[in-house]
């Protein structure tokens, strides 16, 4: 649908229009809203941005919440692509796989997503005004999905302390289910050393120190803070790839655009650490930090060599080290990955998806189907952790 044409007629309450970010931003009075958004978050408008112009494969729009007078409240970003319901359950995908050979869109629909294409979501707005928000665009949404001819909504990854915001979604027959969780260690430590005394056990203090002692016995390995990561694009995009590819659940594929984007657009949010050894890179990281947290967002290494030494254990060590240094409170690490998370003993961070279909008759179906194709029920791993069931 043309956005031009939601803004004449939006369907739905008058609260809610749904545009392209050109229009969005062509308006005085939401543009200004608009780059403020998420502005104490590691992830603002920027990030937003930075996503739709190197990410391709989604529909980018956004939701602008606004006031009677049109005067814009919150601006909620969200996209559209074709979502497999098997994704998150790897084994039952492979067994579709002979199905979707001859029906190639077997459960796979054309889905509206609120959230962040790469990353959690976040829901936009003063303190005082998101639950108000988060009435009008649950009252509004459906309609909106419709004429968007998008069968399935998901709110996409949003943290478990917003769960008091999504009452209304979920009195409209939307379906709470799990996503893979974020993880966090906080840092009221004074080293990495002490947080090992503090939350692992004895064997299994043992057994890192062991690992790191070992990674010291070689080559030396090094770490440096990068502002201008132009020089290295095309190596750190290698290791990206590298850590892609081994991984068993997939969304976004990011570009080399990407980090260069990220670096050029947000320095004040955006840190990349790099390892060397022998002169090469053999690993890197994109951490993004804001109200005194650090997070590590999307990692990469060079497996000729990682395995041998350690290199997860090299990387989770220096940066939480380097975090405590700068004064921050919490360091957190985006979802999968959680074997060697559990050995550093990380907290789960719950992310919630909420989903709801526009037919009432498979919504009720799918309610019920959905609890069992979510991917934290699937992963053995998620469940030695201690704050599993807060999932």
């Amino acid at each position: 649908m043309d956005a031009t044409s939601d803004r004449r007629s939006p369907p739905g309450p008058p609260g809610v229009l749904a545009l392209h970010r050109a229009e969005l931003v062509s308006v005085p009075k939401w543009r200004s809203v608009w780059r403020s958004a998420f502005g104490t978050f590691r992830k603002d408008a920027r990030y937003y941005e930075v996503v739709e112009d190197t990410i391709a494969g989604f529909e980018y729009r956004y939701f602008v919440l606004h006031d009677e007078s049109g005067e814009a409240r919150a601006v909620q970003p969200f996209f559209i692509h074709n979502q497999d319901l098997l994704a998150g359950v790897p084994w039952l995908s492979r067994a579709a796989s002979g199905l979707r050979r001859l029906w190639p869109g077997f459960l796979i629909l054309r889905t509206l997503m609120v959230g962040c294409a790469a990353g959690e979501g976040r829901f936009d707005g003063r303190d005082d005004e998101r639950a108000v928000n988060a009435q009008v665009l649950a009252g509004s949404i459906l309609a909106h999905a419709r004429a968007l001819k998008t069968p399935l909504i998901v709110l996409k990854e949003f943290a478990a302390s917003d769960r008091p915001l999504f009452g209304p979604f979920l009195t409209r027959n939307f379906t709470r289910v799990p996503s893979m969780p974020m993880v966090a260690i906080q840092l009221n430590i004074r080293s990495f050393d002490e947080h090992l005394r503090r939350a692992v056990s004895r064997k299994g203090r043992y057994k890192l120190r062991a690992k790191l002692k070992e990674a010291a016995a070689g080559d030396a390995i090094t770490m440096s803070v990068v502002t201008d990561i132009a020089p290295i694009a095309d190596e750190i995009y290698r290791l990206y790839l590298n850590m892609y590819e081994r991984a068993t659940l997939r969304f976004e594929k990011l570009t080399k655009e990407f980090f260069l984007e990220v670096a050029r657009r947000m320095p004040d949010k955006a840190r990349f650490f790099v390892w060397h050894q022998k002169g090469r890179i053999i690993g890197f990281n994109l951490c993004t930090s804001s109200e005194r947290k650090l997070c590590s967002e999307y990692a990469g290494m060079d497996y000729t060599v990682a395995l041998d030494v350690h290199l997860y254990f090299v990387i989770m060590r220096d940066l939480i080290e380097w975090a405590i240094a700068q004064g921050y409170e919490e360091f957190l690490s985006t979802g999968l990955v959680y074997a060697p998370k559990h050995q550093l003993r990380f907290k789960l961070m719950p992310l919630d998806l909420y989903v709801r279909h526009t037919s009432p008759l498979i919504n009720a179906i799918l309610s019920r189907v959905l609890p069992y194709l979510a991917p934290t029920r699937h992963d053995v791993v998620l469940r030695r952790f201690e704050n599993y069931a807060e999932l």
